[in-house]
């Protein structure tokens, strides 16, 4: 059962060349069965893969993160929760990217708790259930 939403920072780890072993752990405690992407976490790595051309960075991806997870879309749910998010933020004097608040839109549609090596990221985000994976 879809516990988690992987920000991108998290996503990416398995590609690393010393993925952080507080990331490997949770990701191995939960399973694959437990966590989920953004299509927006998507787009940021093929981005990553298309700027740096690199075959090693590409087979790599393919290899670990290549339909692993389930991908949400981003749809009328969560364009309605990122609305409501980002007027929120704004009241608020927060600035989170777009990126950043289509991600946690999309972890709040759905229910679940969202895994990030960037919290400061998502401060002041009401109603979203953020979780640190920088350290055990």
């Amino acid at each position: 059962m879809l516990s988690h939403l992987l920000d991108t920072s998290v996503y990416c780890q398995p590609m690393k060349p010393k993925p952080l072993p507080s990331v490997e752990q949770r990701w191995r405690a939960l399973g694959d069965v437990a966590l989920a992407i953004s299509v927006i976490g998507e787009a940021e790595i093929l981005y990553g893969l298309a700027l740096k051309q690199s075959p090693k960075l590409t087979a790599l991806y393919e290899q670990l993160l290549k339909n692993r997870l389930h991908i949400f879309p981003v749809d009328s749910a969560v364009a309605e929760t990122f609305s409501q998010m980002k007027a929120a933020c704004r009241k608020k004097g927060l600035s989170p990217s777009d990126f950043d608040l289509l991600i946690a839109a999309t972890a709040k549609a759905h229910g679940l708790i969202l895994a990030t090596l960037n919290v400061r990221h998502f401060n002041g985000i009401e109603g979203l259930a953020v979780e640190d994976w920088s350290s055990g």
